[in-house]
């Protein structure tokens, strides 16, 4: 899962398209002001978001994020849902 297209729509939302076509907006103000995302609350500093090499979402300062996780986060299912191979993967002890 990659992203292949972002932009920022209004403060800590953003607008995303997939590598399997699927697109949408993610509310982020969530993690705005924790921790590392504290550089989000600096004007300007949200804004600058890029695409890296790999598919994820980046800001300034080795700040990203997952694009599985925003994936999931942008079409509301959880991850088995979307990996159904994820469900098989789990081993009992």
């Amino acid at each position: 899962m990659k992203i292949t297209d972002a932009k920022p729509v209004d403060r800590f939302r953003v607008s995303l398209r997939f590598d399997d076509g699927a697109s949408g907006t993610v509310d982020l103000s969530h993690l705005a002001g924790r921790g590392v995302f504290r550089a989000w609350l600096q004007e300007g500093v949200f804004e600058q978001l890029s695409i890296s090499p790999i598919g994820a979402l980046q800001w300034p300062g080795d700040l990203d994020l997952c694009p599985d996780s925003l994936y999931l986060q942008m079409v509301g299912k959880t991850a088995v849902e979307v990996f159904p191979t994820l469900r098989n993967s789990h081993t009992h002890a």
